[in-house]
């Protein structure tokens, strides 16, 4: 699929991978609209994008708020590309504490509802403008959805961010022939350690023994290398139902 003249959202637009996506949709010739909470930078962050960025302030979970930001994404044309970054990381807790009493199960719920539950909202409420649109190169839309290398490697800890996560790859194909006869394709993208806002909370020891565990290239993945992978996803007209780890060919240790 041609991106140039096109319509794309990024989701969690406003940072992180989305930003870097964004940035990237623009420079191949999308107008694109950042959806993103609205306590975060949105606003500035297109602002620095420039006049072919959008910023839409939402919340995943809140159709109405999703429905008006895919309003302005089709305000810049009929929407073709979705790139789903938005989400949170996980508790970190424990099934079972230090004193043998159960995690937190509201805490469960708010990863699952962020991760899974937002995903599907994106997906379903995308697909249905990308479905009244007329085939281009062959798509009505790409959708790129993200998972994590703790769908398939989750660490102690991680149940939450790893049940979400897993469920998010679960979707891919499932979703991929769904839509398959809207002429829709849908991919995921599962990255490993990235160097996002999420991980820059870290300690600077933490964050280089993460890289020092990545077998090649050893480093963090940077929003650039997602960014690359989201488009050629995108571009790649072939590529369907598939979920792509996108990691250095990492696997995550239990701890």
């Amino acid at each position: 699929m041609l991106l140039e003249g096109t319509s794309a959202l990024v989701t969690g637009g406003a940072s992180g991978l989305g930003y870097s996506t964004a940035e990237l949709l623009i420079e191949k010739g999308a107008k694109v609209v950042l959806l993103d909470l609205a306590s975060s930078d949105g606003e500035q962050a297109a602002r620095t994008l420039g006049d072919n960025a959008t910023f839409a302030p939402a919340d995943i979970l809140d159709a109405d708020q999703v429905n008006a930001a895919l309003d302005a994404a089709e305000r810049n044309g009929p929407l073709r590309s979705v790139v789903h970054c938005a989400g949170r990381g996980g508790d970190r807790l424990r099934i079972l504490d230090k004193d043998g009493d159960p995690g937190d199960f509201d805490t469960f719920q708010d990863v699952v509802r962020i991760n899974l539950f937002g995903t599907y909202n994106i997906l379903r409420l995308s697909a249905a403008r990308m479905a009244a649109n007329e085939p281009k190169d062959g798509d009505r839309g790409s959708i790129v959805l993200t998972a994590s290398a703790a769908a398939f490697d989750g660490q102690i800890g991680q149940t939450s961010y790893a049940a979400s996560k897993a469920a998010v790859h679960g979707i891919t194909l499932v979703g991929a022939r769904d839509l398959a006869g809207r002429q829709i394709r849908v991919n995921t993208i599962a990255p490993g350690t990235f160097d996002t806002p999420m991980l820059a909370r870290l300690r600077s020891d933490i964050r280089e023994g993460l890289a020092a565990n990545v077998p090649h290239p050893k480093r963090l993945g940077q929003p650039s290398d997602y960014a690359h992978m989201a488009v050629s996803v995108l571009e790649n007209s072939y590529l369907n139902g598939h979920t792509i780890r996108l990691d250095g060919a990492i696997r995550m240790p239990p701890r």
